[in-house]
Order: C-alpha cells, then sequence, then structure tokens
C-alpha cells in the first residue's frame, strides 16, 4: 500500500477535551503518549503497559516558546515547530520506537541579537542527575524504569547556542519494566537508537558518531535528521506487508490506510504477567482522569475479549499470521475454569463480556491455514461455547440469559427497563430486569457455528461417535439457538427482533440495534425481508446507526436518560447514540442479506457504509483521522474523546463487500456490492498460501488474479469462484 505517512498526514491533531494538546501516532510495544503538551520532549500524559499518566520523560529549557506551535502529524512521527519573541526558531520530530523509546531530534536556529543557553531537565522526584530513574506502580504490581540521553552530554549543564548558530540535537527516554529488564538492556536501547547510520549528510559534527552539536551555516530547509530517517523506514516496514486498496471514494480508500494504521497504533506487548503475549488494546485511554501517575476510572489499555473477534477480523488481512495466532495466546491465558474469556491487566482481572470470537477465529483461519495454535484455539473456544451455555442458558431454553447489562458492551439499553415504565434514574434496580439478550443469542449462535467450521477445517469429523469433540454437537446447538431466536425473538406484528423477559419469554418492545444482528448472522428469510427494510428506514437518523430506535420512549443521540447524563457527558449509554462497534455488525449484516437476496440492498449498504466512514475523520473532513468511541446519531458529533479508538472493523467489510472476496474452506468467491463505485483494485492479499489480487472498472469489468495469473473474469461487477488448492 502507498507509505502510510503519505496516506495519513494531516495537521494538528489534538484531544477535544484539551486543547492545545497534540496526539502521538507511533506507539512501542509497552510505551505511548496518550496526549503530549507544548513543550520540547516528552511532557503530558505518557503510559507503560497501562495508563499511568507520567507527567515528564524529559524536556528542553531555556527558552519561552508561546503557543499555538505549528504541527504536522504523521503516523510514524509528529513534527512541531514554534518561535520566541527574541528570534529563536525550534523545531522538533518526536516519536516512540517499537522497543520503547521515546525520541526527540530538535533543531534549535537563533536569528536573535542575544545567546541563548539550554538545558535538559527530567523529573527528579524519580529520575537522578544521570538520567536514570525506578518508580514501582503498585496497582499493577510492576516497577518502572526509564533511563535518558542526550546525543549532547552538555545540554545537562547548558548548551549554548550563539546568534547566528543552530544546533541539532537529539534526545532519548528507554522505558521499561524492573521485571524483565536491567539498566544495561535500557543502555543498549539507547546505543541503538542515537547511534547516527552511515550515510548521514554531509557537514555535520557528528561528535563520536552520536549526533550533532553546534553548526554555524545550514540549508533553509534541512532533511530530516537521521534517527528520523530511520524511525520512518522501521515504521512502515509493518504496513509494506499490507494489502493495498484504492477505489474512485478517495474517502474510502483514507478510511482503509487509517484502519491499517489503527491495528498498528493499539498493538502492544506486554510480555508480563497476565498479559504474557501480544493483544489489540481497545484504546488507548484519554478518556480516563489525568493524575500524574494515579489516573482514575475504566481504560481500555487491556485485554477486552468483547472486541478481540473484530481485531481478529481486522489482522486476518494482515499477511503476518503471528498477529492473530499471538492473540490467541493471550486470550487462552485469560480464559476460566469455567471457559469465559476475562478481561485482563497484568495485575487484575475483570469482566467476561460476550463475545463472537469462535466465529472470527474461524475467519482468522480460513484465511491462515497454516496459523499456529489453531488446533489450542478451538479447544479453547469450544470451552467457552460449553461455559457460556451452562453458566447464561438457563431459561429453558438454549437463549442465553444476561444478567448485568453491561457484559454485552451496550450498558443501559432500555429493553432491561422496558417492563418498568424506563424509570427516571436506570441505575435503581427495581425497574432492572434481565433478558434474553438477541446480542447474546446470536453471538452464541455464531460461536458455536464457528467452532464447528474451525473442527472441520482442522480436520475433526462431524459424527456423534467421538465424544462430543467433533463439529456435529456445535452445529446441533447453532440450530437450536437459531430456531428458537426466529420462534421466540421474532414479532411478526412489527416486523422486528427483540430481547425477551429471562423468566417468562414476555418480550421487551424496545428497538435496540442488536435487532438487526439476526440478519448478520444469515438466519432469516424472505419474510423476514419487509421488518428490514422498515427498520432501515427508522434507523437511518443523520449520523446511523442509533443504538436504539427514536420511537423508544427513553431515546436520545446524546445519550442522557430522561435529561441526566447517567454516566457523565463523554459516557456510555446505548440509548440513542451511534457506535463503530454496532456500525460494523449491521452493516456486515446488511451487505450479507444484499448478497443472499439478489443485492437488493447494496445501494443501502453503500450509503450506511460512507456514513460510517466520514465518522472516522474530524468534522466529516475526509482528512483528519480521528475515531471515537460513540457519536450523536443526528448530527455526528463526537460524544467520547477516546481517539483512535478500535471497538469496530471496517477494512473487512471493504474486502468482503466492497471487493467482494470471500474465503471459504475450499473455494474463495467475488462478488462485490454495488456501491456506485466507477473502479476500485484490492492487491497483494494473502489467502491460504495465495495471492489475491481483484480489480473493476466499468470499461475493464471485473477480474480475479491468483499468484499472478487470472483465475476468473467477468465484463461487470458478477459472482465469480476460484477453488484453493
Amino acid at each position: 500500500m502507498e507509505a502510510i505517512d503519505d496516506a495519513l498526514v494531516t495537521g494538528r491533531r489534538g484531544l477535544r477535551t484539551r486543547p492545545g494538546t497534540f496526539l502521538l501516532g507511533p506507539t512501542g510495544a509497552r510505551l505511548w503518549a496518550d496526549y503530549l503538551e507544548p513543550r520540547p520532549g516528552f511532557a503530558g500524559a505518557i503510559d507503560l503497559v497501562h495508563k499511568l499518566n507520567i507527567p515528564l520523560l524529559f524536556t528542553v529549557t531555556g527558552v519561552d516558546l508561546p503557543a499555538p506551535w505549528e504541527a504536522t502529524w504523521r503516523p510514524s512521527r509528529l513534527t512541531v515547530s514554534a518561535s520566541s519573541g527574541s528570534g529563536v526558531e525550534f523545531t522538533e520530530d518526536k516519536f516512540v520506537t517499537w522497543d520503547d523509546c521515546a525520541v526527540s531530534a530538535q533543531v534549535w536556529t537563533n536569528r536573535g541579537t542575544a545567546p541563548v543557553t539550554l538545558r535538559l531537565r527530567v523529573d527528579r522526584s524519580w529520575v537522578d542527575a544521570g538520567g536514570f530513574g525506578s518508580r514501582p506502580v503498585e496497582r499493577h504490581g510492576f516497577t518502572v524504569l526509564a533511563l535518558v540521553r542526550p546525543s549532547e552530554p552538555a545540554v545537562w549543564d547548558g548548551l549554548t547556542v550563539g546568534p547566528g548558530e543552530r544546533v541539532e540535537l537529539v534526545v532519548a527516554a528507554a522505558l521499561g519494566l524492573a521485571e524483565t529488564e536491567t539498566s544495561d538492556d535500557l543502555e543498549r536501547r539507547l546505543d541503538a537508537v542515537l547511534s547516527v547510520p552511515a550515510g548521514a549528510p554531509e557537514g555535520r559534527d557528528r561528535r563520536d558518531g552520536r549526533g550533532p552539536a553546534v553548526i554555524a551555516s545550514t540549508p533553509a530547509q534541512p532533511r530530516p535528521h537521521p534517527v528520523v530517517d530511520r524511525q520512518v523506514r522501521e515504521y512502515q516496514r509493518w504496513f509494506d506487508a499490507v494489502p493495498s486498496f484504492d477505489c474512485s471514494d478517495p474517502v474510502l480508500t483514507r478510511t482503509w490506510a487509517y484502519r491499517w494504521f489503527l491495528l498498528r497504533h493499539n498493538l502492544a506487548v506486554p510480555g508480563v504477567g497476565g498479559l504474557p503475549g501480544p493483544l489489540f488494546y481497545e484504546g488507548r485511554a484519554h478518556k480516563m482522569s489525568k493524575t500524574p501517575w494515579d489516573p482514575a476510572g475504566w481504560e481500555f489499555s487491556k485485554l477486552i475479549p468483547l472486541s478481540s473477534p473484530m481485531h481478529l477480523l481486522e489482522a486476518r488481512w494482515h499477511p503476518d499470521p503471528s498477529l492473530g495466532a499471538g492473540l490467541w495466546r493471550t486470550l487462552q491465558a485469560a480464559q476460566g475454569a469455567d471457559g469465559l474469556y476475562r478481561s485482563r491487566t497484568v495485575a487484575g482481572e475483570f469482566h467476561a463480556y460476550a463475545n463472537f470470537l469462535g466465529w472470527a477465529s474461524y475467519q482468522y483461519a480460513l484465511v491462515h491455514r497454516d496459523v499456529d495454535g489453531a488446533a489450542a484455539m478451538r479447544d479453547s473456544l469450544a470451552a467457552q461455547v460449553r461455559g457460556e451455555r451452562a453458566a447464561l442458558a438457563t431459561g429453558g431454553d438454549e437463549l442465553p440469559v444476561e444478567t448485568e447489562h453491561i457484559l454485552t458492551g451496550k450498558e443501559y439499553q432500555p429493553s432491561y427497563w422496558a417492563f418498568h415504565d424506563y424509570p427516571a434514574d436506570p441505575r435503581d434496580r427495581s425497574g432492572y430486569t434481565p433478558l434474553k439478550r438477541v446480542d447474546r443469542a446470536i453471538y452464541h449462535y455464531r460461536n458455536a457455528r464457528g467452532v464447528a467450521g474451525l473442527t472441520r477445517l482442522l480436520g475433526g469429523d462431524g459424527g456423534d461417535g467421538d465424544g462430543g469433540d467433533g463439529a456435529a454437537e456445535f452445529d446441533a446447538l447453532a440450530d437450536a439457538v437459531a430456531a428458537q431466536v426466529l420462534a421466540k425473538q421474532w414479532d411478526a406484528g412489527t416486523g422486528f427482533f427483540y430481547d425477551l423477559h429471562h423468566r417468562t419469554d414476555q418480550q421487551a418492545m424496545v428497538r435496540n440495534v442488536v435487532g438487526f444482528y439476526p440478519y448478520w448472522a444469515g438466519i432469516v428469510g424472505a419474510e423476514h425481508l419487509p421488518g428490514f427494510e422498515a427498520a432501515l428506514r427508522l434507523f437511518s437518523t443523520g449520523a446511523p446507526l442509533p443504538s436504539t430506535a427514536p420511537d423508544c420512549p427513553v431515546y436520545s443521540p446524546t445519550g442522557d436518560w430522561r435529561g441526566v447524563f447517567v454516566k457523565g457527558r463523554n459516557g456510555c449509554s446505548w440509548n440513542g447514540p451511534a457506535w463503530p462497534y454496532t456500525n460494523s455488525v449491521v452493516i456486515d449484516g446488511i451487505g450479507a442479506t444484499s448478497r443472499r437476496f439478489g443485492h437488493r440492498y447494496d445501494a443501502d449498504f453503500g450509503r450506511l457504509l460512507r456514513s460510517y466512514a466520514l465518522l472516522h475523520f474530524q468534522q466529516h473532513d475526509g482528512r483528519t483521522p480521528y475515531l471515537v468511541e460513540h457519536y450523536n446519531s443526528e448530527t455526528g458529533e463526537p460524544i467520547s474523546d477516546e481517539v483512535d479508538y478500535l471497538h469496530s472493523y471496517v477494512v473487512d467489510l471493504l474486502v468482503r463487500y466492497v471487493a467482494g472476496l470471500e474465503v471459504g474452506p475450499g473455494a474463495l468467491t467475488v462478488d462485490p456490492l454495488d456501491i456506485g463505485l466507477s473502479w476500485f483494485a484490492l492487491t497483494g492479499v494473502r489467502v491460504a498460501g495465495h495471492t489475491v489480487d481483484v480489480a473493476f472498472d466499468r470499461e475493464r469489468g471485473l477480474h480475479v488474479v491468483v499468484d499472478g495469473a487470472e483465475a476468473a473474469a467477468a465484463p461487470g461487477l458478477a459472482a465469480l469462484t476460484v477453488a484453493l488448492t
């Protein structure tokens, strides 16, 4: 694909809730910046493994640089510049390397008449005069280590820049954990970062290879420092393997690039405690309190199995199978004896959220046939399906009962309160009813189907004589769940699927967005389509899809409940706001339903996909990446400020519906939806050991190329099938 920096470069990105701050694109295996302040170096809210709010790693003082600063944001680095009133100009490239070094490449140019003296400063409450620091974090049971080093040691005591002179300076801080690293390990990482590679521009004073000091005369616009060049190359390497997607709609093309950035941005390898391997964070916890070293509230930089299926659906299109295999290992480490996967930090364990990991893991294995650990994950997923059946299907059928509204990730969805006329305070448990939830049921169905499919893919039989370890057990469960969803949760009079009272099976007559989920699961028939069409019209608010239909008595596009924000202005409340999470699932369901029924909903899919894509950009400008957790469903205003949030999927939608590429056990099909594009091209997709390209334009038609040879073609959009060998 296009270089990620070129695809997404933009101006300032900062938090809506903290004006004047900067967002940073690159993240390390453990280290990242929540936000940075307009100060040289790394000051703001900086995190390691989990949310910590480290206020300062290092800064350089000596010149007053008033706001506002100019900024250019790129995925690999942040470039800022500022000027003093006395004629000193400052530019800086700052970034975090994958091996957890915070690096600042600075240029100070003195165009004034008086000398200035620069000094490197650290937080002396935990970092000593030599730049080494150690601080325990009791809540997580680890100790943070830091080592700060400049390319020019004189800056510790004072580096003078005279009139007409320019200084290039690199400062880096290596961070780690005392439980896994030593100060010598940090030293070695700084050696690698601060060494100037071969081919550095001529005329620089390298000072024993460590970096330039004072230069009297330089070009007006010098090229980036070699440490910046190296960061750009190393950061890009992950994206070099990503398939390329381009089309006649530039917003969709840019969304493709942003979604891949989101995966890389949220990829983490804590490698310690309860998180021994890699995973994708759901987000980087911008909305927690910012008290230094003591953040309060819920954070997303942890394992959250609720969002892990979506990470698998996106990551399966990256050719590196270790992304999914690593996440599988992390999930298995978080699985209880009851089979349920729980949210984990390094030292803590939390909720066992609903998820569709069984289905998503099967989809991952269809693309990566020889992925390590698939058999172990199949057994783990089977244990989850059985465990949830035992723990949740307690209402006389196979439909799971949800007693806590937060555990489907859709807290305060009104159907829990529908049997008590939606009390003024939904926190009052006297007005609350556990439910047989539609989303829980569909996840259960899809997980059973996924385990069955994964069993067959791995060579397991589907018979009954294997002690329950074959596919038949799970197919039978899936059949039973689907039949009961259709029989009990469908209301023919209103044409919608509803949650049920956990004891009486009475329908809670609230049209929640999860009523679309049976279409996503593909269990509906033609008789359900009139209700589907009516629901699409009902849920077509200004920035769809709302979490609850506008005809609900407590519907609110902003998330207040009868005028009260139960969880605060930016809090989660599923009684009206729009969420990327459910947009992904419902738009997926619209695409699947359209394809099943003669492409009759292609236009609806395209309309909602474009609306969803615009939510990825600040002010819908199609330019400035800024996806958050949820939105006003009528205006599209961001409600939360959880920027670069990753509890959704879009890459998978573009591959499967726009390019039309679906992978089955024995063949791949290409059947694009017609969303009005004049052309598109998807190239370099790795599927079951093959490289697949799909291209279309209105004049040349549709072409499928496998391993460099044309495998199928049609004069227009059509369904094509290619056998996998």
